[in-house]
């Protein structure tokens, strides 16, 4: 019995994994989201300027906005932080 009780205070001794620190956005991604949002607002006001048969600059430009705007969002955020090297 006492042979038991050692073993499971062993088990609860040994420390976890180290995990890396989670690391926010970089400042580079930050710029292009920031970008992706204003090209996907810019897309939003011009389909609003769309005449109901699609056929003006606006009703071809505007998806093609949106898409790129989300697009770039989803860059921005999969862009990771450089690394520092440290020169001797």
């Amino acid at each position: 019995m006492a042979n038991k009780n050692k073993i499971k205070n062993k088990q609860v001794q040994q420390q976890p994994a180290e995990k890396k620190p989670v690391q926010g956005l970089s400042p580079v991604g930050k710029k292009i989201i920031f970008a992706g949002f204003i090209i996907l607002a810019a897309g939003y006001f011009i389909l609003s300027k769309t005449d109901p048969a699609g056929q003006n600059f606006a009703s071809k430009l505007s998806p093609f906005m949106i898409l790129g705007g989300y697009a770039l969002i989803g860059v921005g955020i999969a862009i990771p932080e450089k690394k520092q090297t440290v020169q001797p």
